[in-house]
């Protein structure tokens, strides 16, 4: 049987592009090499598309790669691949067909819509989920909106631009106090990872924490504090989507942030957790209801609070690309109900393939 040719995408500009090459870098090497050829698609932090057999490691070194293997993608359904530049100066390229997308992008233009768009422009499967659940999901005001009205519990929060906040810090900072109290969490509305997020404990905190977040988007989110313990369940499928058991982020900082993540290695990560079968199920319900409400599909990790005092489960947020290297929350919630790291790459280029299909079968349907 033929290998179906899989670009694996990584990278990126967004704030998490170092998170995308070592979530890459475990997806790359636990393809079914048998079923798949693996093509690497780096995008440099400028937006630059390179494919080639060193550009991961360029991108990985922070080197400048090299700019002769220049890539794009090809927006014709009727022929889907990418040109890759073989000569700058005589301006030849080569073509690369393609089956199917694994697009390991988190963060801004990667898990926001723009990639799936254009995925879907061209015509070729791709792994995780469409436009409308990547972008909502990305936004963590409209990721609340869709949950209340599906009758998900959220925390109480407020959200406002850039330009409502310039000059009216002063209203901000009472009308915050007023609604939510402190300590609260200030955040940028569109991105992961923790990055820009801030733990506000007094009045006098909150302008520097927003000037940290505006560094990041132009909305941005402030949450009340939740005193409760930070459970995570993995979700996995399409139109019958299963919830692993959930686990339990001990962080070694005040909370789970970027440094906490990805850089101290000093978290404790509690899998399976033992909630007890009536709490368990709670999370896993809310889980799936959560995946549906976005209209999610391949993949997602939901993050929640269970209030300490009264054992109540508040959503956090979903992820739609959450991190995915082999020690990660999301693969080990998996393997801790027997999915292993290389089945699960397996399975969700396999949910791919089957949405593409259902999907095209729908759109080319002809009307009776």
């Amino acid at each position: 049987m033929e290998r179906k040719k899989a670009a694996v995408i990584f990278g990126g500009r967004s704030g998490e592009h170092v998170v995308s090459l070592r979530s890459a870098a475990s997806i790359m090497d636990a393809i079914d090499a048998e079923r798949y050829e693996v093509i690497p698609v780096g995008i440099t932090r400028e937006g630059v598309w390179l494919s080639g057999p060193d550009i991961w490691l360029a991108l990985w070194e922070g080197k400048e790669p090299d700019e002769s293997y220049r890539t794009a993608l090809i927006t014709d359904p009727t022929n889907p691949g990418l040109l890759i530049q073989i000569d700058s100066s005589k301006g030849e390229w080569r073509f690369q067909p393609l089956d199917l997308a694994f697009p390991v992008l988190h963060g801004t233009y990667g898990e926001d819509g723009t990639i799936q768009g254009l995925f879907e422009m061209a015509g070729i499967p791709y792994v995780g989920s469409g436009v409308l659940a990547s972008s909502s999901s990305m936004d963590k005001v409209v990721m609340k909106v869709l949950f209340a009205q599906a009758g998900l519990p959220v925390a109480p929060y407020l959200y406002f631009y850039r330009r409502q906040w310039s000059g009216s810090e002063i209203f901000w900072q009472e009308k915050i106090a007023v609604a939510l109290g402190f300590p609260c969490f200030v955040k940028p509305a569109n991105l992961g990872s923790s990055i820009g997020i801030s733990k506000v404990k007094e009045p006098e905190e909150l302008v520097p924490a927003v000037e940290e977040a505006l560094l990041y988007d132009e909305k941005v989110v402030i949450e009340s504090f939740i005193e409760g313990r930070e459970i995570e369940c993995a979700v996995l499928g399409n139109m019958n989507a299963e919830a692993s058991r959930p686990g339990e982020v001990i962080p070694c900082n005040e909370f789970y942030d970027y440094r906490a993540k990805y850089i101290d290695d000093r978290s404790t990560l509690v899998i399976p957790v033992e909630l007890g079968e009536k709490l368990e199920q709670q999370v896993k319900e809310y889980s799936l209801k959560s995946f549906q409400a976005v209209e999610a599909s391949g993949l997602a990790r939901v993050d929640f609070f269970v209030n300490t005092v009264d054992s109540s489960v508040i959503i956090n947020e979903i992820n739609t690309m959450p991190g995915f290297t082999s020690i990660s929350m999301y693969s080990k919630l998996w393997d801790a109900c027997g999915v292993n790291y290389s089945m699960l790459v397996s399975r969700l280029m396999e949910l791919a393939d089957e949405r593409f299909q259902r999907r095209n079968s729908l759109l080319h349907k002809p009307p009776e």
